[in-house]
């Protein structure tokens, strides 16, 4: 079977069952593990600017669907020479990668027969839940069931070791020019790890908030994992927001790999969830340095 993989989640769970070997079509974003991108075409390109501030960002992305294009490209010339078996892509959110319309489109423009597999995760048990629907397209089921197990034995364990201690309320930044209140399977990532998602809901969409209700819903830590941002890059944003008036004063404040362990619906979320535990209860332990890091 030839996958063409147009989610990096996708691709993570793909490699992570022992089917990356059939993925000849990814994204430029697909960058885990590393060697992605080396033994697959990239078939998906973004529309926006490098170089561009949070602030820019958002009113790129405003402007593009306020206008009907996308923010993503799909390189259909590239796709033609894939004889692909298999697309994997989403229909969750405009902003993280190709629109299932358009990638339904390309393949009757190129009259390609492969299947198309559309991962809709909101919640967390159903990010699960994708790994084996994603590795049983793949002919890799009994995989997939085994890492699912994997992850839910793993938050199930975080879970535990947090259940009956106080709550801290917790404020997890999914963008910051504006400030973006969680949604989808964060806020629940904060509840598995012992903390109250003090702003933002299970299950829904991420939102636009205002620094004033950051500062009204009196969070006990901040979380800045901006969408598309690696722990760098969130870092240098964190040390940006620090040195203006806009986040409370007095409230630890982290860093953390977006990209790896927050925004992608795949197999690191559960690398989210334990270090979410260790900065809301620190007696359990420094988070891992590769994802999370303080910066006040």
């Amino acid at each position: 079977m030839r996958i063409v993989s147009l989610l990096p989640s996708a691709t993570e769970i793909l490699h992570a069952v022992g089917a990356g070997e059939q993925v000849v079509g990814v994204t430029f974003e697909c960058d885990s593990p590393p060697h992605a991108r080396e033994a697959a075409r990239i078939v998906s390109t973004s529309a926006l600017p490098e170089g561009l501030t949070p602030a820019e960002i958002d009113a790129a992305v405003r402007r593009l669907i306020g206008a009907g294009e996308d923010i993503y490209r799909l390189d259909r010339s590239a796709l033609r020479g894939l004889a692909a078996d298999l697309v994997v892509t989403q229909d969750l959110c405009a902003v993280c990668a190709v629109d299932v319309e358009e990638v339904h489109d390309a393949l009757d423009f190129l009259g390609c027969t492969a299947d198309v597999l559309t991962a809709d995760p909101h919640r967390l048990d159903e990010v699960w839940e994708s790994v084996t629907t994603i590795a049983a397209a793949a002919g890799r089921r009994s995989e997939g069931e085994r890492l699912t197990a994997a992850l839910r034995t793993r938050t199930a364990a975080v879970a535990e070791s947090v259940a009956g201690r106080r709550r801290p309320g917790c404020m997890v930044l999914e963008w910051t020019e504006p400030p973006y209140a969680p949604g989808h399977w964060v806020p629940e990532m904060v509840s598995v790890a012992g903390g109250r998602s003090v702003l933002g809901e299970a299950g829904a969409r991420s939102r636009p908030t205002s620094w004033r209700s950051v500062a009204a819903a009196e969070p006990e830590a901040i979380v800045v994992a901006p969408c598309g941002f690696d722990l760098p890059r969130a870092s240098a944003l964190t040390d940006e927001l620090l040195s203006g008036d806009d986040l409370p004063p007095d409230v630890p404040v982290w860093a953390v790999d977006a990209n790896a362990s927050f925004a992608r619906p795949g197999p690191r979320l559960a690398d989210g969830v334990e270090a979410l535990a260790r900065i809301l209860h620190p007696d359990l332990g420094e988070p891992d340095p590769l994802i999370a890091k303080r910066i006040r």
